[in-house]
């Protein structure tokens, strides 16, 4: 099955793959970390070295890849395709040791408690811990025992801290003036103002609350970034049935709740076509579990967002 022709728009959504950091978000359940997986795969058939990065503590992306959990390492899923799951926690430790440098400095930094409190409740500094992470990832300093990448896929939490995750860089810089942090802020705040290195997804269903909050994301980026999401993913649509087919009567109460969610669907589209400013595919619901075969599956749709044949290119 292919994406339909009667899409959302299309236009300009090949540059995405030209992007350094892909941040995808949308409302919890919607499907996020599934897209977040047949991007990658995509992005890696179109010839980009991808990591895909997570910073959900319950650690999924594996599962959809079929590969073990990353555990705070890296993981080759395949040629071009790495998996990593990120603490920000972590990473400001790591980011402590890479700018002190003595040993015995570094251990009482850590183990103070202003140092915790610092940490853990400064507005901002964990996700600027996640991004500054992504665009090392890039651009470097090289971060230890990380392969060549050219992009990196983030799958990020759901809307309203996908939303925190991305305005943090800002809200840091204001704050964080100088030293290595306030440094980094003014550099990530740069980075995802710059719509040609940073790229917004944002995935929903067409369903009344996924679709309105997905609505509500758009104006709040537009609003606080001064930017829209460069693509929504309105992702598993019950494809049409097909009327004027004989139904055994022990499966017409499972038709009739088929329309039913056909029908929400098409409404919901309708009012996400209306106002929804830029680029969009929409993905059919599959009949595969969590694993490869749905995310090669989906992988094959998304290809449309990128030009007929685009992945062909493995």
């Amino acid at each position: 099955m292919r994406v339909e022709s009667r899409e959302l728009t299309r236009a300009g959504t090949s540059a995405l793959a030209f992007k350094e950091l892909l941040v995808v978000t949308g409302k919890g359940g919607v499907g996020k970390s599934a897209v977040t997986a047949a991007l990658g795969l995509l992005l890696r058939d179109l010839g980009r070295r991808t990591l895909l990065l997570e910073v959900d503590p319950r650690e999924s992306l594996h599962n959809w890849l079929e590969v073990p959990p990353s555990g705070g390492g890296i993981v080759e899923v395949r040629r071009g395709l790495y998996l990593q799951h990120l603490s920000p926690r972590h990473e400001m430790d790591d980011l402590v040791r890479e700018h002190l440098r003595l040993g015995p400095l570094i251990r009482r930094v850590l183990a103070s408690p202003v140092y915790g409190h610092f940490a853990d409740g400064a507005p901002g500094l964990k996700e600027l811990a996640v991004l500054g992470h992504a665009n090392r990832l890039v651009r470097g300093p090289r971060v230890k025992g990380a392969p060549p990448v050219d992009i990196v896929v983030l799958d990020a939490p759901a809307s309203g801290h996908g939303v925190s995750l991305l305005t943090a860089p800002a809200l840091a810089a204001s704050v964080i003036r100088q030293g290595p942090f306030g440094r980094m802020a003014t550099h990530l705040t740069e980075l995802v103002a710059d719509e040609r290195r940073c790229g917004i997804v944002v995935v929903t269903l067409a369903e009344e609350m996924p679709a309105q909050e997905a609505l509500e994301l758009q104006e709040t980026l537009v609003a606080r970034l001064g930017r829209p999401p460069d693509l929504l993913v309105v992702n598993g649509l019950y494809p049409p049935l097909t009327e004027g087919v004989a139904v055994a009567a022990r499966d017409r109460a499972g038709v009739e709740l088929w329309r039913t969610r056909r029908s929400v669907n098409e409404r919901e589209l309708a009012r996400l076509r209306a106002a929804w400013t830029g680029p969009a595919i929409e993905l059919p619901l599959l009949p595969f579990d969590r694993g490869g075969q749905l995310i090669a599956a989906l992988r094959d749709h998304l290809d449309g967002a990128f030009g007929p044949g685009a992945g062909d290119r493995r």
